[in-house]
């Protein structure tokens, strides 16, 4: 069976198809729908017969990210910055970590969504250091995570691009909480535990519980116009835990 996915543009079909060769060559832990056929509007992808990711799957999901995000630091963005697109097979590119954030964050201000204010705030993790690890992100919601009996397949990495290590599990604990209501704090800091574990395994720093809020922050200010559509009832302010309570 399959799942047929159209494109709006030959362009972003072809961005597709390089995204999913590239988890496949260097983020291996990483479990992905084949690709049957490539057609000209549409792929055929092999049909994955699982249910969205739930509050009690982010455990496998952190620790597969970790293994991932370690992988493809050792295989590939070793050679990566943040602020500068990463070249794929092909001519193709993956997306630099600031510049579509910025572009993001400054439409989100000027329709009036946030404050300019807000916008300052978030600077600082965009104020990145040449020499902080690269990932990748691909927009690891609780709707991007198919939940198998093999384990997690993630779906959906037609925006794949750069970001600091944790800036994906921050997104999938974030959406999870916009998505089901507030989870306790210790959640928070127990499920970075195990993204981290990977990553110290491979030589890299853990993400740090300071660094995880500033990714949150950013993927608050990122999914507002998203607030009340695709699952997202809860908004960020009202389920985000407690400074004092991320131990």
């Amino acid at each position: 069976m399959i799942f047929s996915k159209p494109y709006a543009t030959r362009e972003a079909l072809e961005q597709t198809v390089a995204h999913h060769a590239w988890l496949k060559e260097h983020a291996g832990p990483l479990r992905l729908p084949s690709i049957v056929t490539v057609h000209w509007d549409h792929i055929d992808f092999v049909l994955v017969e699982g249910r969205h990711a739930l509050v009690a799957d982010a455990p496998a999901v952190a620790t597969d990210l970790g293994c991932a995000h370690a992988a493809a630091w050792k295989s590939d963005l070793h050679r990566a910055i943040l602020t500068a697109a990463h070249p794929l097979a092909g001519g193709r590119k993956l997306s630099d970590f600031v510049a579509p954030r910025i572009a993001a964050l400054r439409r989100h201000r000027d329709a009036g969504l946030i404050s300019a204010q807000q916008v300052s705030d978030v600077q600082s993790p965009l104020a990145i250091n040449r020499a902080t690890p690269v990932a990748f992100y691909k927009d690891t919601n609780p709707r991007n995570v198919l939940i198998t009996a093999e384990g997690p397949v993630m779906v959906d990495f037609d925006s794949l691009t750069l970001a600091p290590f944790g800036y994906d599990l921050a997104k999938l604990l974030v959406t999870l909480a916009m998505t089901y209501g507030p989870l306790p704090p210790e959640i928070f800091t127990t499920y970075l535990a195990r993204y981290n574990e990977p990553l110290m395994v491979a030589g890299l720093p853990p993400v740090l519980i300071d660094q995880f809020r500033a990714h949150a922050e950013m993927h608050h200010l990122l999914t507002l116009p998203y607030l009340g559509k695709g699952g997202y009832r809860y908004p960020w302010p009202g389920v985000r835990p407690l400074l004092e309570d991320l131990k």
